[in-house]
């Protein structure tokens, strides 16, 4: 069994000695006390003739030094250079610091990586996150552009769990405003259809989709024609809170097609209901801070702004935190603006003790971004962070060609008839092959492809290969070899790794001994893309070695009369299996052991 306790990675095993020499050298020199030592930090270089990686040592201390960047960094060189594990260090630049280190430090890294198994990576100590994501109004079935929203939140919460944090899952509902009320005279028309009636054209201004016949036919069944008879006041309740329900229930059911599921469902209704008006307590709350005032606004600039009346109006002082313009609180009919209920929603979210908050949301909201921003410091006293990431369009295709609009949904494509076509390890893979903020294509022919121009099968396909080497080792060299991946790499353990030195296999061990590191960067900056960029690389590394051996074959990953080199390369080909299993799980993407 694989020892899954957590090793230093090699990026922070040489990011702890850089920091030691660093400490060393303030002692040293009496540089002040309480210097930030943690903006020194290892990378890769963006060259990799630079050497294997770099730091910023020099550049980023050089004022508590007192000293040139470059002559500082030629003093944490020359220390540097007396440290076993690495071969060369370079000072480039006014100050940049590049370390290439010696060939065993790559067979060590891949022996962390054995003995951590599907730990390898994974940090601990992190904070309570919240993620809220998808929160699509409940007024009809998910389309592909929510789909985009819910597979990044998704991956990011994994992430972020991977990461060490205590992440809660979390889906606004939208229960509240003015969309509800079209959806419930919407599905009105449809339980009077499904009493016999023949009720024509949908009306402009509700909506048309045939989605909302099960709920007409549902009404039906539970009211009989008795909602028929009463006034739109008594039904309108009713029938918005059915039709809430079963949209919920089909978008829960669309989101459990892609394996998303939610920690909590928040309702935006129970902020004003149940006796307990958590928007105007929320208001009270920022009146009494001095954040609310009753003003006008000036007119809008360029183009109108839809908030914007010229009134004496309550208004929140966002500029006071950071925002642009100061926001309205209340319409001129006397209720909240969606605003308000968002900050109360914020404010929930704090008050249930998350600081750290994530809001995953599309692209026609980018203009709101600073507001929330504002708000969120207001009510939490600058404690909690808010970052809003923004999950741009999908535009759908076949062969190059739009894909033309779902005849169910009556003006657009369905979330799970795009999962039903292509699979949800496409879906989700897919989603996030690009950074979130840049609009995605996605081909619905292209994404089932069998070959390198697919991503998500070039990637899953390393992964069954990795295990059809194995196969054809137990076959050919050896019959003990274990079948159980926790046995398996126990009997790899001991490998002469060292015998891993052709240039092509230790540039696969440091593509793997980047994975921890790049996992840490990832969920720091909340890019999950990141992974799949990532395996992508994986991938084309080893399927491109395996190419070279069938070319030269002493690079084959089993050679027949050499037992003790052949054990080495399958202990690398267990570490590609399982990175590519460990970051297609944070994806949320299925990793075959066959593809058929």
């Amino acid at each position: 069994m694989a020892d899954t306790s957590p090793s230093l990675h090699l990026f922070a095993d040489v990011l702890a000695r850089v920091h030691g020499v660093c400490r060393a050298l303030a002692a040293e020199a009496g540089w002040p006390a309480g210097i930030d030592f943690s903006r020194v930090v290892v990378e890769p270089p963006r060259d990799a003739s630079h050497g294997d990686m770099a730091t910023n040592a020099a550049m980023v201390l050089a004022k508590e030094a007192k000293a040139k960047p470059r002559d500082l960094a030629e003093a944490i060189a020359a220390r540097l250079r007396a440290d076993a594990l690495i071969a060369k260090v370079d000072v480039a630049g006014p100050g940049f610091i590049n370390l290439t280190l010696k060939p065993a430090a790559w067979a060590d890294s891949l022996r962390t990586l054995l003995r951590e198994g599907a730990a390898y990576g994974r940090l601990s100590g992190g904070s309570r996150v919240n993620v809220e994501y998808v929160s699509a109004n409940p007024t009809g079935p998910m389309h592909v552009g929510h789909c985009r929203g819910a597979v990044f939140g998704d991956a990011l919460a994994s992430l972020l769990q991977f990461a060490g944090h205590d992440v809660t899952r979390e889906y606004y509902i939208n229960d509240a405003g003015a969309q509800v009320d079209v959806l419930a005279r919407s599905a009105f028309l449809r339980y009077r259809e499904a009493l016999g009636e023949d009720i024509g054209a949908i009306p402009d201004g509700l909506y048309p989709g045939d989605y909302l016949k099960p709920v007409g036919v549902a009404l039906a069944k539970e009211h009989g024609d008795k909602l028929r008879s009463v006034a739109e006041a008594e039904w309108l309740p009713l029938v918005r809170a059915k039709s809430i329900a079963m949209m919920m229930d089909e978008i829960k059911d669309d989101l459990a097609a892609l394996n998303i599921r939610h920690d909590v469902f928040f309702s935006e209704r129970s902020l004003i209901e149940g006796g307990n008006n958590r928007v105007a307590a929320t208001i009270d709350f920022l009146r009494a801070k001095g954040d609310v005032y009753e003003g006008r606004l000036p007119p809008p600039k360029g183009a109108p702004v839809d908030d914007w009346e010229d009134r004496e109006q309550l208004l929140f002082k966002a500029t006071a935190h950071g925002d642009d313009v100061d926001r309205p609180l209340i319409k001129s009919d006397g209720s909240y603006t969606y605003f308000a209920s968002d900050i109360a929603y914020h404010k929930n979210k704090f008050d249930r003790g998350f600081a750290d908050l994530i809001d995953v949301w599309g692209a026609d909201h980018g203009g709101y971004i600073k507001r929330m921003q504002a708000a969120v410091k207001a009510v939490t006293a600058d404690e909690a962070a808010l970052d809003v990431k923004i999950v741009q369009l999908v535009r759908l295709l076949r062969n190059g060609e739009p894909v033309k609009m779902s005849k169910r949904a009556g003006d657009f494509v369905t979330l799970r008839e795009v999962v039903d076509e292509v699979g949800k390890d496409a879906v989700r893979f897919m989603m996030l092959y690009r950074k979130n903020d840049a609009v995605l294509d996605f081909d619905l022919a292209k994404v089932i492809e069998q070959s390198r121009d697919n991503p998500v099968f070039y990637v899953q396909y390393g992964h069954a290969r990795g295990h059809s080497i194995f196969r054809n080792a137990r076959t050919e060299v050896f019959s003990e070899l274990p079948q159980d991946s926790g046995a398996r790499i126990a009997w790899l353990l001991d490998s002469a790794l060292e015998r891993l030195s052709d240039p092509a296999e230790l540039d696969l061990l440091r593509r793997l001994a980047i994975y921890p590191r790049m996992l840490e960067a990832a969920a720091a900056a909340h890019e999950p893309h990141r992974i799949a960029f990532y395996l992508y690389d994986l991938a084309s590394e080893f399927h491109a070695l395996w190419t070279k051996g069938r070319d030269l074959p002493y690079l084959r990953f089993i050679i027949n009369n050499d037992a003790e080199l052949t054990k080495a390369r399958l202990a690398m080909v267990q570490g590609v299996v399982s990175v590519l299993a460990s970051g297609l799980a944070i994806l949320g993407v299925h990793a075959p052991d066959e593809m058929r």
